[in-house]
This record gives structure tokens, sequence and C-alpha cells, in this order.
């Protein structure tokens, strides 16, 4: 460092070197949604030492450090569910390697699949604030921010309606039969009497 330079030295982890460093190994990024949820998850291979390490939203899962076996899995938890997740590593040529992510024991892609199927998830600002507000239709189950909320469900002339606050909002999901078999219910959220669209994830 140069004299009179007045520049901190940066010993936390959040230093330039530090996070430079940290990533070199770098190998595979997956940003997977879950009902509480958009959650990062990043894997760190060092093709030579063997290293794993394996990062879900920035926090360190997983360290092992020298790994005579450069194939395998890591199994890790993700979200406020604790969702079991699972990094095959494969190596397919020489040292190239192939690393997948498995949720619930699925590959990412037939997960996903199966969770556009299973939940709804509506995007909406409110107050200043986005907020991303997921059902699970197979519990009924409402989670808005990474939180699950408190909720009441009320019968109708034409279906269900589960209600919900955020703040001083109203809300409720209203559940329809769509009178086709194939599409089965329809679910509809309503805030302060509003229709909000759907998201697709």
């Amino acid at each position: 460092m140069a004299s009179g330079d007045d520049s901190p030295i940066f010993e936390d982890d959040e230093s330039p070197l530090y996070s430079l460093e940290k990533m070199t190994d770098l190998v595979a990024v997956w940003e997977v949604a879950l009902s509480d949820g958009v959650h990062k998850i990043e894997f760190e291979h060092g093709t030579t030492s063997g290293k794993r390490v394996v990062y879900v939203d920035g926090k360190e899962e997983i360290r092992k450090e020298w790994m005579f076996k450069l194939v395998g899995k890591e199994t890790f938890c993700v979200g406020a569910a604790k969702t079991k997740a699972t990094i095959n590593i494969d190596a397919i040529s020489g040292f190239a390697y192939e690393y997948t992510l498995e949720i619930n024991g699925k590959s990412l892609k037939k997960y996903m699949e199966n969770r556009s199927k299973t939940t709804n998830t509506w995007v909406l600002r409110l107050d200043g604030e986005d907020l991303r507000v997921v059902l699970e239709k197979d519990t009924m189950d409402v989670w808005c921010n990474g939180k699950k909320m408190e909720t009441a469900g009320e019968f109708v002339d034409d279906g269900t309606e589960t209600h919900f606050s955020v703040g001083s909002h109203n809300c409720y999901i209203k559940a329809v039969s769509s009178g086709k078999r194939k599409e089965g219910i329809i679910h509809t959220l309503i805030v302060d009497n509003r229709e909000i669209p759907e998201m697709l994830e």
C-alpha cells in the first residue's frame, strides 16, 4: 500500500479481495422459486483440489476442502420449509464436469413444471413494497414474501375464499371451478377488491 493512502484495509467478509477469491471456482448458479421466495444456489468446485462449497442466498451451507473423489453429490436444505436439494457432479469427458441440481429428488426442470401445477404465484406492489404471494394448492397455505400467512377459509356460492391481510390491505384468494375437467379449479387473488394477474414462474 502506498504511504499516505487513507483507503481502509478490508478484513471483513465483504472485502473485494475476499469475494474475488471466494468465487474463483464458481461453476454453477441456479435460481429456485419456492413458496417462501426465489433462492440463489451457487456451487464452487475445485477440480484440482476437489474442493466443494455450496452457498444458499450467499450463505455458506457446505464446505469440503480436499476431496480425493471429484464426482459425487452434495445434499443440503433450501428455504423456510427446509426443501431438500442435491447437486450431482458427473464427469462428462476428461476434465469436464456436469453439475445438475435436484429439488426433492426431481430435476430442477421437472420440479418447476410440477410446481407450476401445484402452486399459483402473484407479484404486486403495495405501499411501495414488492410482494410475492404464493398459494400452495394442495395445502391451501398462503405465503407472502417468505412468511406463511394466517388465513381464514370461507365457503361462498361459487367456491371458496381464503382470506388474509397484508398490512392494512384485505386480500383473498378465490377458488372457483372452471367447469372443465382439464382446467380444474381457477384461483384468483383479490387485493382491496382488485384482481391481481397471475405470474408464471
